[in-house]
């Protein structure tokens, strides 16, 4: 609300200056210059005194800007008569103002998608009843019924026998997690299998969801905001500004030479030239699928020296995938493959899902199953084609085969066994992982050339997994077993090497996302794009290195129209210094000067990234390599 009441004020401004100077301009040429002169003056003073307020503020903060400049010049041009110079001075003030507030925008969304998640009620047992509670309501030892695909509203114990959640959003784990009765259930994660009964634990304030939200609201009100770009160059270009007027009007002893000065080095050369080579850089990188939110994160992340990623659903798919097939009793893989799937058709169980998507892209025409029986959490059981399939995890199909549970050679770190037997035999194994997002170690290699120093993996999986995944990438480091403050922890201890870019797709990711000085997120919905600078819209990790290139080539752009405008505007008050230019005519060069730099800032539209060459998915562990064999449909 209050970013848009400046907005509108700064619009006023904008209309009221450029009002005055076009009817005072109509009243000067009607023969009327002391109306004029009036109309130019009441343009102006509303844009000089909203100019000294900012000034103050910012001296409050113990900021010297460019607007001090800009307040000279139309002081003076006001107290040496000068109106229709100080009129034109103000037009460009205002107008430069108010596109760099187009250009930052909002630059954060509201909180609204991460808090939207939080359940508002839940369902209590009351005398043998059930009853909808408000979540503020809810005791420790309250007993909760969760639904199938309910958000569970605090953090509790299993009450149930099993329970079958998805904490994707808290932990990154890319597939569901069956827990037995009595085991820890985290607030914010979702109840992917039958209904349960949850032991509340603690009260919803308490719980592991709301933490996490608090953890992205102190994150987002400690980052220090971003300086404007042209404001670095502002100290330098105040005192050459004022040396060379007080130089002109010292030694002619005229003190409208000064005026001049001042009118040629309003600078707008650095107002302008940096929004707009920012907003034609945040409108190119959107046509790429990148999403920057304002002209500040943009600036910074031309800047980024440090890349840390999170891994699954960021570094990897997040979805399961087959790797490999072994057969047993002579049965091809492709006859596993569809028996499994035709079966699996009756589970909505993500690998299940999985390994039906898997079978669909081969073309395999899949028969209906018959006779199904799910048990939660271990596995299927029906008939196919007449003949009976059970699909599940290793130790469950087993059992129901009479067979002893052994290493399977393919089975790595974090990868997930799927048994398949068929009538009564063990005809294979299915072993399946999270793959590397296609594309990913070109964009690391991109990167790299780009100039990012360090390219880290910060992940809450076990070190063994995360090992796994860096292999053959070339990482600077890993960081295992992180919860999401450890996340921040970490993006806060790497800012000694420089601006540090965290990339994320989950809730566990926000808090780091927001804390560092640009947060990425995979996919616009959710809690990782609530919290981030950037979000890649078209959940591609080989898009971040398009957006980063547009942000260094936009931010070129912008100090080389800066520099050109500047030392057109350092030559036009040298020349205004010896008497060459009136203030009107100074004002107009610097019109001319102007709209030079806005022509060259524009050339950021024309912003050609290189396509990163696209390299074929790597099958790389998932972060499951603590899920029990069971835990496979």
């Amino acid at each position: 609300m209050e970013q848009t009441r400046t907005d509108r004020f700064k619009t006023a401004l904008l209309l009221m200056a450029a009002t005055g100077l076009i009817v005072g301009l109509a009243f000067y040429l009607a023969g009327q210059p002391e109306i004029a002169t009036l109309i130019w003056i009441a343009g102006v003073v509303p844009a000089l005194a909203a100019l000294v307020v900012e000034i103050v503020r910012s001296i409050g903060r113990g900021e010297v800007g460019l607007d001090i400049v800009a307040a000279l010049s139309m002081s003076a041009a006001l107290v040496f008569g000068e109106t229709l110079a100080a009129a034109v001075v103000a037009v460009m003030y205002s107008g430069g103002t108010f596109l760099e507030a187009f250009a930052e925008g909002r630059a954060r969304r509201s909180m609204k998608d991460l808090l939207s998640r939080v359940p508002r009620t839940a369902t209590r047992h009351r005398n043998g009843g059930l009853e909808d509670v408000p979540l503020e309501e809810i005791a420790p030892g309250d007993r909760l019924l969760i639904r199938q695909g309910d958000v569970v509203p605090v953090d509790g114990t299993v009450a149930s026998d099993t329970a079958f959640l998805d904490t994707a959003a808290l932990t990154g784990e890319s597939l569901p997690v069956r827990l037995a009765r009595g085991a820890d259930a985290m607030s914010g994660s979702t109840n992917a299998g039958e209904a349960f009964d949850l032991t509340a634990t603690r009260e919803a304030k308490d719980s592991t969801y709301a933490g996490i939200v608090r953890l992205v609201e102190e994150a987002q009100a400690s980052k220090a905001p971003m300086s404007r770009l042209a404001d670095r160059w502002s100290l330098g270009f105040l005192v050459v500004t004022v040396s060379i007027a007080f130089a002109a009007w010292w030694f002619t002893g005229d003190p409208i030479r000064a005026v001049a000065v001042l009118v040629v080095a309003t600078p707008c050369p650095l107002i302008l030239a940096v929004p707009v080579a920012l907003v034609a850089g945040l409108s190119r990188a959107a046509h790429f699928g990148v999403l920057i939110k304002g002209a500040g994160p943009l600036e910074t992340m031309a800047r980024i020296r440090t890349l840390i990623l999170d891994k699954t659903g960021t570094l990897t798919d997040g979805r399961p995938q087959i790797i490999s097939i072994d057969s047993h009793d002579g049965m091809t893989e492709d006859d596993i493959l569809r028996l499994a799937a035709a079966l699996d058709q009756a589970s909505k169980h993500p690998v299940a899902q999985a390994i039906v998507a898997a079978a669909k892209a081969r073309a395999f025409t899949l028969p209906v199953p018959t006779e199904v029986a799910e048990i939660p959490g271990e596995g299927v059981l029906g008939r196919v084609e007449d003949r009976e399939v059970i699909v599940g995890g290793d130790g469950f199909v087993a059992s129901r085969v009479g067979r002893m549970v052994g290493d399977h050679p393919a089975k790595g770190a974090g990868s997930v066994l799927v048994a398949v037997a068929v009538d009564g035999h063990m005809a294979g194994h299915l072993v399946m992982s999270d793959p590397l997002r296609e594309g990913a170690g070109a964009m690391l290699d991109g990167l790299r050339r780009q100039g990012i120093a360090r390219i880290l993996l910060a992940t809450g999986d076990r070190a063994d997994v995360a090992e796994r995944v860096t292999e053959g990438l070339g990482l600077d480091g890993l960081r295992a077993g992180l919860t999401p403050d450890q996340k921040v922890l970490l993006v806060l201890s790497e800012h000694k090497h420089g601006p540090v870019m965290m990339v994320g797709d989950g809730v566990n990711d926000a808090p780091a996302l927001a804390a560092a000085d640009v947060g990425v997120a995979m996919g616009a919905r959710g809690a990782a794009a609530s919290a981030a600078d950037v979000v890649l819209l078209v959940d591609r990790i080989d898009r971040l290195g398009p957006g980063i290139e547009i942000a260094r080539a936009s931010r070129r752009i912008a100090v080389e129209s800066v520099v050109a405008g500047i030392g057109l505007s350092v030559m036009g008050m040298i020349a205004a210094a010896f008497g060459y230019l009136t203030p009107v005519q100074g004002a107009l060069l610097q019109e001319v000067i102007d709209v030079a730099v806005i022509l060259n800032a524009l050339r950021a539209l024309r912003i050609a990234p290189q396509e990163p060459a696209t390299g074929k998915p790597q099958a790389i562990t998932s972060e499951q390599g603590d899920i029990v064999q069971g835990a496979t449909p």
